[in-house]
């Protein structure tokens, strides 16, 4: 093994538990924290890896050998870098301080041309735009029909909501599957031998088990902070429209994206109509801040993305 294929292994292992741990969490989040009361967190964590046992097996055999389902047809295979293995390191660390870094950005950019950089960025803050005017919109009606504030669901329906619940998880877990797995395939070879599929897939289950039992981490205070995202009903909505709106977006082109961006701006929109319905009771000044907190945490991630790209691109790269 040459010092190339080191660099490539660390990168795919530090990529493997930032992906989990921070995108991750931010899909399975509602699904973690509606849950965690009354489903042990094992059954939680075999249900998510038997879903992405089955994409990532079903994208092998459809994509012949590529798990990534295209996303990095705009960046061809390189020879890895020490500073390439360096970027999902920053990201682990940024995670375990809680900021919510796009992996797609502080991974893919330092892989990526800028040109293709650029139409990242673009195509990440129009996610974040139309989730959010979405969620916006669609809230504003859902909040006039039940009080999310409020786990307002019977009973004798709570098992009805659990199995839509885990049927919209599902969805949005494969979803978003579909969009990062970039983020970790770039580090391997576009096309994969059966065994390092099995590798790949035993190694992500094995960072998943980790987030289940410590119930999210750090990132998941961005989910608990909101309103009602305990409660089943909502969860059940939340995951429903995020999964939409990342289906969309992968139809579009094939240009990854930020999903993290989405899903801020998807709660973003989301306490926004909230707090417009309930006016009265739900004060401004608290919501502004609380959405105002996650959008600054997002511009610190992308600052030190595009900081570390540039640095790749005109510094180190020209040096080698």
């Amino acid at each position: 093994m040459d010092i190339h294929s080191i660099y490539a292994l660390i990168g795919f292992l530090l990529a493997a538990y930032a992906v989990v741990g921070n995108d991750a969490v931010q899909t399975l989040g509602t699904f973690i924290a509606s849950n965690e009361k009354a489903v042990k967190w094992y059954w939680l964590w075999a249900a998510a890896s038997l879903v992405l046992v089955i994409t990532l097996t079903y994208g092998w055999v459809m994509n012949d050998g590529d798990i990534a389902f295209g996303r990095l047809a705009k960046i061809p295979p390189i020879e890895i870098q020490w500073y390439h293995a360096a970027a999902p390191l920053i990201l682990v660390l940024l995670t375990r301080i809680g900021i919510p870094v796009s992996t797609t950005f502080l991974v893919l950019s330092t892989f990526a041309s800028t040109l293709i950089l650029e139409k990242m960025l673009v195509k990440s803050v129009i996610g974040y735009g139309l989730a959010a005017i979405v969620a916006y919109t669609l809230w504003l009606g859902i909040s006039r029909l039940m009080n999310e504030k409020y786990n307002m669901v019977k009973k004798e329906n709570r098992m009805k909501w659990r199995v839509l619940q885990w049927s919209a998880t599902g969805f949005l877990w494969y979803s978003w599957l579909s969009h990062d797995m970039a983020n970790i395939a770039v580090f391997l070879p576009r096309t994969l031998p059966l065994w390092m599929l099995i590798g790949v897939m035993a190694i992500l289950c094995f960072w998943l088990a980790l987030i289940f039992r410590s119930h999210g981490g750090k990132i998941q205070k961005i989910v608990l902070e909101k309103s009602g995202t305990r409660f089943i009903r909502s969860a059940t909505i939340i995951d429903f429209v995020y999964a939409l709106i990342l289906l969309y977006f992968k139809q579009m082109n094939e240009i990854p994206m930020s999903t993290t961006w989405v899903f801020v701006g998807l709660l973003t929109g989301r306490e926004l109509a909230i707090a417009t319905t309930y006016r009265d009771t739900y004060k401004a000044g608290y919501v502004f801040p609380l959405i105002g907190k996650d959008f600054l945490k997002m511009m610190i991630g992308l600052g030190v993305s595009v900081a570390l790209a540039l640095m790749i691109h005109y510094v180190l790269e020209p040096a080698t």
